[in-house]
């Protein structure tokens, strides 16, 4: 039958947060034939956010669908605000084969406990993200933490920025980070390339609010940040 799909009202306050009333529509019900056409080649990225996962008429052959990718597809995951909805069954099958777990301090807590972003970073690919290459811990404001599987841990800082709007931030950030990778940044340049996108995108009104390359090079350049030429020449070049 054909079903509408589902919608999202986003209410933002005076100090720019959100609070969402949502209900489900298509996009809450997926079936192993509706996955069965979707082919990955290589070059491709996989993502997915929480939000399917904890639907019951989609989360079963969403997350079969995942473990079949093939070994050497990137899988990217976004637990989002409705982690505590989803299966810890569901849940763990999904993080097992992540490649980067990009998720804010809430999120990464309700995984892996209470801690420091360092600490709970570690447990994430320790316990729970076993194949990943690392794991992005965003803080809002102040940036992100990038906990790299081989040990190495950084603090990329954020951007001072007057918000009116989070609604947003975290899919901008996730999708510059995901872009910067795939065109050959490092993580670390990659979450500097994205704490600047997520700051342009809260000074704009809406959840599509995400800037443009160019956008984001002009910001950065007006910061003192660019990129430098050789570096900016490898990222697109690959």
């Amino acid at each position: 039958p054909l079903i509408d799909s589902g919608n999202c009202v986003a209410m933002i306050s005076g100090d720019a947060e959100r609070t969402f009333v949502s209900w489900p529509g298509a996009e809450s019900r997926l079936t192993p034939d509706m996955m069965e056409p979707v082919q990955v080649v290589p070059g491709d990225w996989v993502f997915t956010s929480g939000y399917t996962l904890s639907y019951p008429g989609s989360r079963d052959a969403l997350a079969d669908w995942i473990e079949a990718l093939p070994p050497g597809i990137p899988f990217v995951f976004d637990p989002t605000p409705v982690i505590a909805d989803i299966p810890r069954s569901i849940l763990d099958r999904v993080l097992a084969r992540t490649t980067w777990l990009s998720c804010n301090t809430n999120e990464a807590a309700e995984i892996a406990g209470a801690g420091d972003a360092q600490t709970v970073a570690i447990r994430l690919l320790a316990e729970h993200c076993h194949s990943a290459e690392g794991v992005v811990i965003r803080a809002g404001a102040h940036g992100c933490l990038v906990r790299m599987a081989d040990g190495g841990t950084r603090a990329v800082p954020g951007f001072e920025v007057e918000a009116v709007d989070t609604n947003g931030a975290g899919d901008t950030h996730i999708g510059a980070f995901v872009s910067g990778l795939s065109r050959g940044m490092s993580p670390c340049e990659a979450a500097r390339y994205a704490n600047a996108a997520a700051a342009l995108s809260v000074t704009r009104h809406g959840g599509s609010s995400a800037p443009t390359d160019m956008e984001i090079q002009e910001f950065l350049t007006e910061r003192g940040e660019a990129m430098t030429a050789l570096g900016r020449t490898e990222a697109t070049a690959t």
